[in-house]
């Protein structure tokens, strides 16, 4: 591998990174009413300072700012994560019971006192960034002390993996989806998976024992529950007993999770275990690649139940899937994946790139035409999956770099 062929996709996302997606998150979105950042703005700009704000976009925030301050070094970024860290250490903490909301009014008041873990998981995930960008030790004890209420109150000894919603005094939910649109069962990978990244995220700046052996056993049910019986994808859904309870293959989630989770198992440090990951990742990474990229650029998003793929293209699928293959170029060496990377951020960047008010459109069909009706910020619509993308592509060429230097 040569590090020059990362090196004009690292150069394209730094710049999308520091002058469109960030910078609109900067002067379109901050609240400076009741603090933090609007919970939504819809398409054609359209500014909902009464919407409420989402544990979600409140903690993927945080995380974004930390981790360009981290890796991209401007002042302003780490005082938009300070203001995210007061919301997601104020507000969003319940003072009594521990942990964070679901939902808060406008005015930082709660709305949805529910705990489930995904949302404890995010924030987790995003304070330990804030701790490891800017040294801020409220915010690890603040992480250290989600990681243990989650161990206390979620983790499944005897059947493995974490029940996933609670209600405000840690009482275990029936229904435990994370929106209306999830299938109404008991376990997900999707909880599971943002659990063991901020796992792995935290273990970064606290290394602790029962931490790195949390990371191992979530690492583990991925290989042994989670990954599908012929290896080339991750199932969605589960009952309390991990039995698979749908068939619906999410390309995004799975291009997600092939780098996800070697980069947890990179935090653990087991070699043996990190060879076992490696190879189930590659294999989903390939199947996306050969079942989900288009000719024309661009993943598909899902393939339902009964076989037919959507086409449509979101903003966070495509994402996923830059990194995803340019990881799975680094780990194999294979150039159609960096092609296969390279073609979706051109797709990106023509179709779900807004380059005159910047950060990217929610959803465009496979023609690239854009689809009407979803908002620019919302509960779910933040800059976590795009701004990561540029930032782990700025550190992968970076790395890249360095290695061939000193080779």
């Amino acid at each position: 591998m040569s590090d020059a062929c990362l090196q004009p996709l690292r150069e394209e996302l730094e710049r999308e990174l520091v002058d469109g997606i960030l910078p609109y998150w900067m002067t379109q979105a901050v609240d400076d009413v009741h603090g933090g950042f609007v919970g939504q703005i819809d398409e054609g700009e359209v500014r909902r300072p009464d919407a409420p704000k989402s544990a979600v976009l409140m903690t993927r925030l945080l995380w974004t700012f930390s981790a360009a301050y981290r890796v991209v070094g401007r002042d302003e970024y780490r005082a938009m994560a300070q203001r995210a860290a007061q919301v997601v250490r104020g507000a969003l903490t319940d003072p009594e019971h521990g942990g964070v909301y679901w939902m808060l009014h406008a005015d930082g008041a709660p709305a949805d006192r529910r705990k489930h873990v995904y949302a404890q998981a995010f924030a987790t995930y995003a304070l330990a960034e804030h701790a490891r960008a800017t040294g801020d030790d409220d915010s690890l004890r603040a992480a250290v002390d989600l990681f243990r209420l989650v161990e206390a109150h979620a983790h499944d000894a005897r059947r493995g993996g974490y029940v996933e919603a609670f209600d405000r005094a840690w009482r275990p939910l029936a229904d435990v989806r994370l929106s209306d649109i999830d299938a109404p069962e008991r376990r997900s990978t999707n909880t599971h998976l943002h659990l063991v990244e901020a796992y792995a995220g935290l273990l970064r700046v606290w290394p602790n024992v029962l931490l790195r052996r949390r990371v191992a056993e979530l690492l583990e049910l991925f290989l042994g529950r989670i990954v599908q019986r012929d290896g080339r994808s991750f199932g969605l859904f589960f009952d309390d007993d991990w039995t698979p309870r749908s068939t619906v293959v999410s390309y995004g989630h799975d291009v997600e999770a092939s780098w996800l989770l070697l980069d947890a198992a990179d935090a653990v440090g087991d070699a043996a275990l990190r060879a076992r990951v490696r190879e189930v990742c590659l294999t989903v990474a390939a199947a996306v690649r050969d079942d989900a990229l288009d000719d024309a650029g661009g993943i598909f998003y899902e393939r339902r139940a009964d076989g037919s793929v959507l086409t449509d293209k979101e903003w966070w699928p495509q994402a996923e899937a830059i990194v995803g293959f340019a990881n799975a170029w680094q780990e194999s060496g294979d150039r159609s994946f960096l092609d296969a990377a390279t073609r979706t951020w051109r797709f990106t960047q023509r179709h779900l790139v807004d380059a005159r008010h910047g950060e990217w459109f929610r959803a465009v069909a496979r023609d690239g035409t854009l689809r009407a009706g979803h908002e620019k910020v919302g509960p779910w619509k933040c800059p976590y999956h795009d701004a990561r993308a540029c930032l782990e592509l700025i550190v992968r060429a970076g790395a890249t770099v360095a290695a061939v230097k000193t080779a």
